[in-house]
């Protein structure tokens, strides 16, 4: 058994975030590219997107701290602090409309034309 505390790993993101030029910082808590699920956490600086990538199969992001906005085609999504969100099947993007940490979890599947980028 492993236990972690997102809290502590999402405040260290944050501050990479703040950082860097590209406003966001990640790391995978658990599993992996050769895993069926993945979980990264991810710090983003206020403004900073994560730009529209296709869902490699059935994902969720919860938010830890801030507030983002989950955009799919014309469609737009508002999560904060506790929000817990599905990502739709084909692309999205995420916007940090202040500094946030999301938990990202992905259950890959085999979807024709899916990569694993997300």
């Amino acid at each position: 058994m492993k236990k972690f505390s997102l809290t502590a790993i999402a405040r260290t993101h944050l501050r990479t975030a703040a950082a860097v030029s590209s406003g966001r910082s990640a790391s995978t808590v658990f599993g992996g590219h050769e895993h069926t699920l993945r979980q990264t956490v991810i710090g983003l600086a206020a403004g900073t997107e994560l730009k529209e990538h296709l869902n490699p199969g059935e994902a969720t992001v919860l938010v830890l701290s801030g507030r983002i906005r989950l955009s799919s085609g014309e469609n737009q999504w508002e999560g904060r602090t506790g929000d817990l969100l599905v990502l739709p099947s084909d692309t999205s993007q995420i916007t940090a409309l202040e500094e946030s940490a999301v938990l990202l979890t992905v259950a890959k599947t085999d979807r024709p034309g899916s990569d694993s980028t997300a």
